[in-house]
């Protein structure tokens, strides 16, 4: 059954209401406090949540939402057929220090499957948006991963887990392994915009654990609308709460997954 229109506009409001408030506290010193060591959370991370957890409120009430400063409880399951999944400021680290590489991540999950996925990238005035079926775009335009099919000429991107500190063996052994294979790898420290890059084409593969599901939800839609192949390191499907993804082409797909499990072995 198609969805709704009227919730692919409530998650692009509300992705446009976030870049409107990134803009006002981007570079503008904005209040940051610690969730951890080095997992930062700013004052824009906690208004661009609470804004659409209103937006939601108003709009849809029967429906639950899943952020990542917020009320975090449901986990695997929600009492509520639809929930949304938000991430107010996906590549917090870079806001805080004025690195504009970061956007806000929005999807809708419908009888526990993401349906709808939008990221919005302020600075760059990129709007990705994908439903399930109906193929992913960017700003209205078509998206396609690329055609690369030999690892050597791959672009390649990961991202490492706040926990890094204390694992840095196997993430740094699986970066070099790829650093030895690829024409080159990139970290930007946005999950959702690696996600979003590979679905335009602009990386050839990403990998990464670790993740919560705001931080991939919305991403991982518009990749596979666009002709991704995302799975869990093993090639099993993805599952938002196991925090393990890696999305390509599809055509260098298994050299990924060999170079990953050759590591674990």
């Amino acid at each position: 059954m198609p969805l709704d229109p009227a919730y692919l506009s409530t998650a692009i409001r509300g992705a446009l209401a976030a870049g409107r408030i990134h803009a006002r506290y981007f570079r503008a010193n904005p209040e940051i406090q610690k969730k951890g060591p080095i997992d930062l959370v700013t004052a824009a991370d906690l208004e661009v949540e609470r804004e659409f957890r209103a937006l939601v409120s108003r709009e849809w009430p029967e429906h639950g939402v899943l952020g990542e400063e917020g009320d975090q409880t449901g986990g695997v399951t929600s009492s509520h057929r639809c929930r949304w999944i938000i991430d107010p400021v996906d590549g917090t680290t870079n806001f805080a220090h004025g690195l504009a590489l970061f956007c806000v991540s929005i999807a809708l999950e419908v009888d526990g499957r993401v349906e709808l996925g939008v990221v919005y990238d302020g600075t760059a005035g990129e709007l990705f948006v994908a439903e399930r079926g109906g193929g992913a775009r960017l700003n209205g335009r078509p998206l396609h991963v690329s055609v690369t099919d030999r690892l050597i000429d791959g672009l390649l991107c990961t991202g490492f887990p706040y926990s890094i500190q204390e694992e840095q063996g196997s993430q740094v052994g699986i970066f070099a392994a790829f650093l030895g294979r690829a024409r080159a790898v990139r970290r930007l420290g946005s999950a959702a915009l690696d996600l979003c890059y590979v679905a335009a084409g602009r990386f050839d593969g990403f990998w990464e654990e670790h993740l919560r599901p705001w931080d991939m939800a919305a991403a991982a839609l518009v990749a596979e609308e666009a002709g991704a192949r995302v799975t869990r390191y093993d090639g099993s499907q993805v599952d938002l709460f196991r925090g393990q993804i890696v999305a390509s082409n599809g055509r260098i797909h298994g050299d990924l997954l060999q170079v990953i499990g050759a590591h674990y072995r």
